[in-house]
């Protein structure tokens, strides 16, 4: 019998070293090994590239030219591959009106059973959503929200426009509507706001009276054209409240929220809908309610309809309700804003809408699916993972948690060390065999329990903390030492820190999950604000102008304008990425690279890796800003190296390094030990330890067993997610969580036999 295996022959995508790999099919394989190993050069840009490369090449030309397009991975040969799920670890975008019923297709399914059977009947399933013209709330237009422009938080009334009265920035004097303000004539530029007569300021602030038109001139390069003053609020509301800011690039959804108040639309409660489709009910329901309804409550309701036509569309519904009931996230409702959910929660939302599917012999491949889970939700997500390949589909994980990597069929270890120092196969086969690799000695780590402390004199206070779910808290959070702030997913440790606390802390440096602005042209050089210094000391050396030493400025290749690659048209076929023949993929142009300093053009500069950054540079700007990126374990990364071609963990500790060269006393880092390896997690731990040392205060919001274990205070939020979480179960040092009775306290006593 010839085995059913995926073959792969000399792999070389990024840093891998023409590597051979089978892997059995029907299986749990788990790719393991440091952050930046290779281990997504295998499984994304080789495995899941080509499968998906192979299967948009059986649609008609025409389709495939309206489908993402996939370059031939580096490989000599890849065979036996079958379709893949990708399941990847990016935050989910949705935009604002994406909630928990749209994004797994539950909703869709409601708005056809209330059409067919709710009393008294309405039209289609159309017309129960928001977004569609006869169902939206005519007033809210469909948020459930209505923004209106707050007066106070606009305008400062003791100041005259040239002094900035107005706060918002595109209508004050930085922008071209403050300076006609200014120069239009209808207003007094130095008087103060609250100096205007009643007629002006009424003119000032909600425009002419009815019915009135009012010109003022705006001074343009072709004189003065005149243009309508309509108000400033009425101006703002128009153009910042009635459009969708996500498209303007000069102002963000934040700045107009600062600036307005927000409050429930009073005609449809919040729903968005309009009050006659909420008069349709079924077992006195309506949408709405059907909508905020616990899914625990939803299913009962959906199984308690007996009309034959409304069953067979709930029948439609429940697997999808139960999967996430059975992810342990009974406590959301369908009108939950999928923006609003904690890591650990989108990450299981994002796992169950691939669980309802009845394929099979399909590859599933998730990138650190423990990602935000509590090790009491690891345990939930196992079970998920083999019920997958229990349908008979393989499942290859990228994990660096412990306990999903002891249950697995195969382990493939990459390394031995990262970037150019990984990019092999260490080891591949069962758990009993893996001896003498960082995995190895992970498996075999015991916690440390931090056994002294350091001592606590003050601590920052928040007061009666109300906000999502928490439950009217107060709590004291010790200055200058570590704490760690644990619990389960959806308890409220987001809440607490990244809300409450950052509202009564505005001076903290806040690490989030947000992702870092990826793109070719941006360089860890670029990302750590030392490039400009770079071109600086060129600049000084030669005599040229700063700009010839950036391939984004003068100093681009001519022939690919800096990109340093081409991808020409070729029609239908796959795409070709080919590096460009004038610069040889430098970027640069002979001009610029003609030039040296201590020996070196610009090119070789940016070749040299961090380390060898440390003993080149002697401006003590670089290279304490160089220090920070050795210090969190990136020294092997060099100074031209792209953002976009970084892993998850390089990622996350770049950004990590960048807030780092920060100076601040408070330093809160939401789940910093996303995507690393355990030998990666000490070396971060000395970072966070470092910084305590220097009289800052160091506060994590984490899972992971070994920072809790080494916090100098820990505090749990529970006990459970949503509305059975939100209150403050344990405070104090590690060692005293071993004799408490909470899920963490269980899994860290675990941890230390």
């Amino acid at each position: 019998m010839s085995k059913d295996e995926i073959i792969l022959r000399g792999l070389k995508e990024n840093n891998l070293k023409n590597i051979d790999l089978n892997l059995p099919k029907e299986k749990f394989i788990v790719f393991t090994g440091l952050s930046g190993s290779g281990k997504s050069s295998v499984v994304f840009d080789t495995l899941a590239t080509e499968s998906r490369r192979q299967m948009t090449m059986n649609y008609p030309a025409y389709v495939r030219n309206q489908m993402p397009r996939y370059e031939r991975p580096h490989a000599d040969l890849m065979k036996n591959l079958s379709p893949v799920i990708v399941v990847e670890q990016r935050p989910i975008s949705g935009n604002t009106r994406s909630t928990v019923g749209t994004y797994m297709d539950i909703h869709p399914l409601i708005r056809l059973l209330f059409s067919r059977i709710g009393k008294p009947s309405i039209g289609s399933a159309t017309d129960f959503s928001s977004q569609s013209s006869f169902g939206r709330c005519p007033k809210c237009g469909g948020y459930g929200e209505v923004i209106a422009p707050d007066l106070n938080k606009m305008v400062d009334f003791d100041k005259s426009l040239r002094e900035y009265a107005v706060k918002f920035k595109p209508l004050s004097p930085s922008g071209w509507q403050g300076r006609w303000m200014m120069t239009g004539g209808l207003f007094d530029p130095d008087l103060p706001i609250k100096e205007y007569s009643e007629e002006k300021l009424h003119l000032f602030l909600y425009g002419p009276r009815d019915g009135e038109k009012i010109y003022a001139p705006f001074h343009t390069k072709n004189g003065p054209q005149p243009h309508e003053w309509d108000g400033l609020l009425p101006r703002f509301t128009r153009l910042y409240i009635n459009r969708d800011v996500s498209k303007l690039k000069e102002v963000t959804q934040d700045d107009v929220l600062a600036v307005t108040t927000q409050s429930l639309c009073p005609t449809c409660q919040g729903s968005g809908l309009n009050p006659k489709v909420l008069e349709c009910k079924i077992n006195s329901l309506n949408i709405a309610e059907y909508d905020q309804l616990e899914l625990t409550e939803l299913l009962e309701e959906l199984r308690d309809i007996k009309d034959p036509m409304g069953e067979s569309i709930a029948q439609q519904a429940i697997p999808h309700v139960k999967q996430l009931v059975d992810m342990g996230l009974g406590y959301l409702s369908l009108s939950r804003k999928m923006g609003t959910l904690s890591g650990g929660e989108a990450q299981r939302v994002k796992i169950a809408r691939h669980l309802g599917s009845s394929l099979n012999n399909i590859t599933y491949i998730f990138d650190e699916p423990s990602a935000g889970l509590h090790p009491e939700e690891v345990d939930l997500l196992i079970g998920m993972l083999k019920g997958i390949k229990d349908q008979h589909n393989t499942v290859i994980v990228i994990e660096h948690d412990l306990s999903v990597i002891k249950v697995a069929d195969e382990i493939i270890e990459m390394g031995p060390g990262a970037g150019v120092n990984g990019g092999e196969v260490v080891y591949q086969g069962k758990l009993e065999g893996l001896k003498n690799s960082p995995t190895a000695l992970a498996l075999n780590h015991k916690l440390k329990i931090n056994q002294n402390p350091r001592e606590i004199n003050s601590f920052f206070t928040i007061d009666r903390a109300t906000n999502n779910n928490l439950k009217n808290i107060s709590v004291n959070i010790p200055k200058n030492v570590l704490v760690s702030i644990c619990g389960v997913s959806g308890s409220g440790k987001s809440t607490l820190m990244l809300e409450a606390f950052a509202k009564r802390y505005p001076e903290t440096i806040i690490v989030g999950h947000g992702s870092i602005g990826i793109s070719n042209r941006s360089t860890l050089a670029t990302y750590m604000g030392i490039m400009d210094d770079i071109r600086t000391i060129f600049s000084k050396e030669t005599g040229q102008r700063a700009g010839l030493f950036s391939f984004n400025s003068l100093g681009a290749c001519p022939v690919c304008r800096g990109k340093g690659v081409f991808t020409p048209d070729v029609a239908f076929a796959d795409p070709v990425t080919v590096p460009c023949e004038a610069c040889g993929g430098t970027r640069y142009s002979n001009e610029a690279l003609s030039y040296r300093y201590q020996e070196k053009n610009i090119v070789e500069i940016l070749d040299l890796t961090i380390d060898e950054a440390m003993n080149y540079f002697k401006a003590p700007k670089i290279i304490k800003r160089v220090q920070k990126l050795k210090d969190v374990g990136l020294g092997y990364l060099t100074l031209g190296q792209t953002t976009s071609s970084l892993s998850g963990g390089e990622a996350q500790r770049l950004k990590l390094a960048s807030h780092l060269q920060k100076e601040g006393q408070i330093y809160l880092l939401d789940e910093p030990s996303l995507g690393l390896h355990i030998e990666d997690n000490e070396k971060l731990l000395d970072v966070f330890q470092n910084l305590v040392n220097k009289g800052n205060s160091v506060i994590i919001i984490e899972h992971n067993q070994d920072f809790i274990a080494a916090s100098d205070w820990v505090i749990e939020l529970g006990p459970g997610g949503g509305k059975q979480g939100g209150q403050i179960i344990f405070e104090g040092t590690p060692e005293e969580m071993l004799h408490a009775d909470t899920l963490t306290a269980k899994w860290l006593k675990d941890g230390v036999r």
